[in-house]
């Protein structure tokens, strides 16, 4: 029905679908997030109100954040390309000189292998299904 009524209202079904990409992703990214900052918490012997408060307190600078780069995507606008492609072959960098090397160090080979396969996967199924 939303998808219906899309047409008289002036939004396109593309810009619609390009949102709710965007909104799985940055769900599916606070997953991990809010877990990294809430179990810690909970280690160090808080309750679960204090764990699960400060793992969503975590998320409040996402709109700010999301507002200055918006704005600086703006304004860089011609170097843009090539930021991100030097940000693309940094992260590159750092997993396979970094990350790589050191989930093989301890024992755990198959699990992180298994790990970094099914998160290509994983990732790559998004990128298919969510254009």
């Amino acid at each position: 029905m939303t998808f219906g009524s899309l047409e008289h209202s002036g939004v396109s079904k593309l810009a619609l679908l390009g949102a709710l990409s965007l909104a799985i992703g940055i769900g599916l990214q606070n997953v991990p997030e809010g877990a990294a900052l809430s179990i810690p918490i909970r280690a160090d012997g808080k309750s679960r109100l204090n764990a699960f408060y400060w793992g969503a307190m975590s998320a409040i600078v996402e709109p700010f954040g999301a507002v200055l780069g918006a704005t600086l995507v703006m304004i860089m606008m011609p170097v843009l390309p090539y930021a991100l492609s030097f940000a693309a072959g940094a992260m590159l960098f750092v997993v396979v000189e970094e990350l790589i090397p050191e989930s093989q160090t301890n024992g755990n080979t198959d699990i992180a292998t298994m790990g970094l396969m099914l998160g290509f996967i994983l990732m790559m199924i998004l990128d298919v299904a969510l254009g």
